[in-house]
This record gives C-alpha cells, structure tokens and sequence, in this order.
C-alpha cells in the first residue's frame, strides 16, 4: 500500500451507522480503512471539513437509463454524471426502456457492453421477468443481476409485457434459490376498465388510475408470498415506487406474518401532492399519479413507522416530445417523472420541517437500498471496510433548481423554480472526487457491479 493512497477526512458531523458524530475518516486504496477520533492524527494527509457533514453515497435502486436502444432519452454517461451531481455514487438500472430489454442473457451483455468507459458512478442491473421469458430465468439469474422486476399492467412498451399471477408464482422459486428480490410495478386493473378521456386534466388522469389498482396488485403480492411460505419458499417481494398510503396497512400486516414484503416510495410522492398539479403541466404526469397530500402525509408516516424502507427516484425519463409540453396533452404524454440529480436536497428541504434527521435521510437513500440489492457489504456506510464512496453535504445550503445546472440529458423536470435546502459540494466515488462544486471532475471510472455465486451454485 503506497503512502499516496493513505489520506483522511475529518469532520465534525460524520454520519456513520444511525449518528451524527465528529470523527476522522481514514482512506485506503479506495476503502474506508478506519474512523478514528476527531482529534486523532492519522498518520496520512488529512483535510479538514469544518461542519460540513460527511455521509455515505447514497444508493438509488429505481433508475431507467434507457440504453443501449433508446438512448435519446437518457443514457448511461448523462444519468450517471446526474447522479454524482446528486451525491448518489451507485445507481442500479431498470431493464426498461432500454431495447432490448434486460430479460436474456444477451440484453444484459449488451447492456455490460454499452456501459464502458461512460459510468461516473457504480451500476447494478435488475433483470426482467415477462411471460415469454421464465424459461432463461436461472441463467440470467447467475448472470449477475441483483434481482428482476415485473408489471402487474402494461408497462408502456411493448417489449416487456405484464405478467399474470401465474408468471409470478412460477418465476419465485428460482428467485428464492439464488436470494434475490423481485421487484414489481404494483398496479392491477381486475375490471379492465376502458381508456379514459383524460385530456388535459390531472385529476381525470389522477382518478384514471386509482389507489384500488394499488391495493389489489400488492395483495395479489402478499398473497403469491404467503403461498410461496406455505411450500418453504422465502419470496422476497418488493413494492416498486409506492404511492397508494391505503396498502401500508396491508403491508405491515404482511410483515408481521413473517413475510419479506418491502416498499419503497420516491421524492415526487413525499414533496409533491394532486391538489398542487396543474392542468396541462405534464411533467407532474407519472404512473402511479401523484395522490393527494393527505395521503402524502401518510406516505411519511409509513417512512416513520419503517413500513416504508427506502426512497429512490424512479427516474424515468423520456424526450420532451413525448411529453407533450406544448399541448399539455396528459392523456398521451409518457409518464415518468425525472429528478435523478435533486433527490437528495428535494428530500432534505421536506424532511427537516418534518423533524426528521440526517441519519434517517442515510438510512432511507443509502444504507438501506444498499442492502436491498445486496450490495450491503460495501456500499452504505461510512464503517471499515467499505468502499469510500462518499457525499461533502452543506445541510443548510440554498440553491434554486433550474434548467442550465441539470446534468441529465433532457433538462425537465417538474422542480423547475423550486427552492431547495442541502447542497452536494463533493462526491467521492472510493476516495477520488468524481464531483465537485458544480461538475463532474476526472473521468468515468464507474464499474458494473454483478452479484456473485460460489462454485455450488
């Protein structure tokens, strides 16, 4: 080990596992190599960074990048720069709407093919599971993915098909041998019911698709696993992007039964609110909608109560013309809200005035989705040992969300104007800044990330 690669941080509002303390963080070949005191002296190059707080990089497990294939909606080297922007150092991607989609072997090898030499932060990769593809589920299980996800209604494209229960039932045990959750877009329309004529109206598109199409998939889902747990199969289900506060209850019910339910919700669910949706403003348009606040209000209290477990941003991009921005069209536009790079000061603006702290914010945005996608081992936590993937966060610092400072391909977004509290200054990808001040620095040296297996598996 050179004496170059040894330096140290020292702050006084270190957030290391569920506390704010003052420590000195010791870095080594790109791994946390100790936290000493404050007053320590590490033997090593030590910067000092006063009050600003020092956090782990946070872990976004819901991100559509879109490529290979539709890469004029997003694409790995502009979603990943976004995410350093935002203090997110590990982002894992959605196998849609990228063509083809991650559901074979070949799709994720393309996929591991179109990331090099274009992530500025570490990647992970759900695989898919539509009807047509259960057959090529365990070799892409062993692949490398970190888990699948499937639709419970039409996904929006054609490619990646919903799935029935029978899908599901068939896809659980092959996921339960290799311990990987399945992810599922929770929406499920029992009457089939005709198209609306939404126009541009938010509330027709809000009572187009009701909290009743929430509440049925995911008991639908707690209910594939209680009969997976009745054959000795631990199914771990997972609630995509929740936003129906009427399914906490049946959620936590689900826990108490020893089932491995989770759910995670985003920012536009915890900061925005139907009653404050424009007519005709399409960039507020997202599938499930955007309820009203008082089911907001009940989102954060299942944050609270730990029902809820993470916060990622479903960033889900797509071309301003399919947006609709000119006619406000909301019944044709595509659903997808994108705010990848401002989570983290979105969040932290809401949470404050809730009486919530920064231990929590790390819990929700980094330990915790760290450990969801398997990656708790080394991503998460400021703890030795761990990959030196790290945020300098100004709590207290103002900014303005405006187009010129997105680093995402299309510069949308519905925050546009909105004044935030928490400013990233830095963030470091294993010990070497990959953003600072108001630009990515260096270059792309982001690696994919693929689960593992021993030699029995």
């Amino acid at each position: 080990m050179s004496e170059a690669s040894i330096r140290a941080l020292r702050s006084r509002r270190v957030i290391s596992d569920g506390e704010e303390r003052a420590a000195t963080v010791v870095i080594a070949d790109g791994k946390i190599a100790d936290i000493l005191d404050w007053q320590a002296e590490p033997g090593c190059p030590l910067e000092d960074l006063g009050d600003k707080v020092l956090m782990p990089g946070l872990v976004d497990t819901h991100v559509h990048i879109n490529e290979p294939g539709r890469t004029e909606w997003e694409g790995f080297d502009t979603a990943t720069q976004a995410a350093a922007a935002g203090g997110i150092t590990t982002v894992v991607d959605m196998p849609l709407n990228c063509i083809p989609v991650t559901t074979t072997v070949a799709a994720l090898e393309e996929k591991l093919t179109a990331v090099q030499d274009q992530l500025w932060v570490d990647c992970g990769f759900w695989g898919g599971v539509v009807p047509d593809s259960l057959d090529g589920l365990d070799a892409l299980c062993r692949a490398g993915i970190l888990g699948v996800k499937s639709f419970t209604i039409f996904s929006g494209v054609d490619d990646f098909p919903q799935v029935e229960a029978e899908h599901m039932r068939a896809a659980i045990p092959t996921l339960a041998h290799y311990d990987l959750p399945y992810l599922v877009h929770a929406e499920l329309d029992r009457d089939n019911t005709p198209p609306a004529e939404i126009g541009r109206s938010y509330q027709s598109f809000l009572a187009s698709r009701p909290r009743q199409w929430e509440n049925d998939a995911i008991g639908m889902v707690i209910d594939l696993a209680r009969e997976a747990q009745i054959r000795g199969v631990r199914a771990r289900m997972h609630i995509v992007h929740l936003s129906s506060s009427d399914a906490i209850a049946m959620i936590a019910a689900a826990r108490k039964e020893g089932l491995a339910v989770t759910a995670e919700t985003c920012p536009h669910y915890l900061t925005l609110w139907a009653e404050a949706c424009p007519d005709g403003e399409t960039l507020f348009k997202c599938c499930p909608p955007i309820r009203e606040n008082e089911n907001r209000d009940k989102l954060w209290q299942g944050l609270a109560d730990g029902i809820i477990e993470l916060v990622v941003s479903d960033h889900s991009p797509c071309t301003p013309q399919l947006k609709h921005l000119d006619s406000g069209d909301l019944e044709n536009a595509w659903g997808g809200i994108s705010s990848l790079q401002f989570g983290l000061s979105l969040i932290w603006t809401e949470a404050r005035q809730r009486g919530f702290s920064l231990p929590e914010i790390v819990e929700w945005m980094a330990s915790r989705p760290a450990r969801f996608a398997g990656l708790g081992e080394r991503k998460g936590r400021i703890a030795p040992g761990y990959d030196a993937d790290l945020v300098v966060f100004d709590d207290t610092g103002e900014y303005l969300i405006t187009p010129e400072i997105i680093k995402y391909r299309h510069k949308i977004t519905p925050y546009a104007g909105h004044k935030v509290t928490g400013r990233v200054e830095r963030t470091l990808l294993r010990g070497e800044d990959i953003f600072r001040g108001s630009d990515v620095v260096g270059h792309a040296r982001g690696r994919p990330l693929l689960k593992q297996y021993g030699t029995q598996t």
